[in-house]
């Protein structure tokens, strides 16, 4: 703690407020694909600017950060950001009807996404918001998994290990 207020106190304000514009522009670059896809590029220039968007601009922008505030300030830097996303993060456990609500909104975005070809096939007219599908649908799986609470989290995160396994509560058995 003493260390990040020594931090705080070394760095220029301009240098922090830069830093910190920075940083963000870099984590929301990802934000601009939509954007880039719309655009009249070639497909090949949108393929790679959208690739640097998501994996190489964001990377590039945490170094650009760390050379503008040094290795003190940017895990100072980091440190407030992530405190913020605690404190405005979802919850770690939430009511049922909330998650009932959250998988309900999980779930859309998986059958709009399965659904939606075979319905603009038919339906021609739909082609002109396809777009408006897609970043809606996206939204809407984001906006899921902050209702569903920290303990989804968990879950998914459980996917992805082997060694996890299934505990079965007395009401289930």
């Amino acid at each position: 703690m003493e260390a990040s207020k020594q931090a705080a106190r070394q760095i220029n304000n301009t240098r922090l407020v830069v830093g910190a514009i920075v940083f963000i522009t870099g984590f929301l670059s990802p934000l601009f694909i939509p954007l880039v896809m719309k655009s009249d590029l070639s497909v090949t220039l949108k393929t790679t600017l959208s690739g640097l968007l998501l994996a190489g601009i964001p990377e590039l922008f945490i170094l650009i950060t760390i050379g503008i505030l040094g290795k003190e300030g940017y895990q100072f830097l980091k440190g407030k950001v992530m405190a913020f996303l605690k404190k405005h993060g979802p919850p770690q456990k939430v009511s049922r009807s909330r998650y009932k609500a959250g998988l309900v909104m999980f779930t859309i975005p998986f059958i709009l996404a399965w659904l939606f070809p075979y319905m603009v096939h038919h339906f021609k007219a739909l082609e002109s918001i396809t777009t408006n599908v897609n970043v809606g649908g996206d939204v809407l799986l984001v906006v899921s998994l902050f209702v569903l609470g920290g303990e989804f989290w968990d879950k998914i995160r459980a996917l992805f290990s082997y060694s996890t396994t299934v505990q079965k509560t007395a009401i289930e058995s």
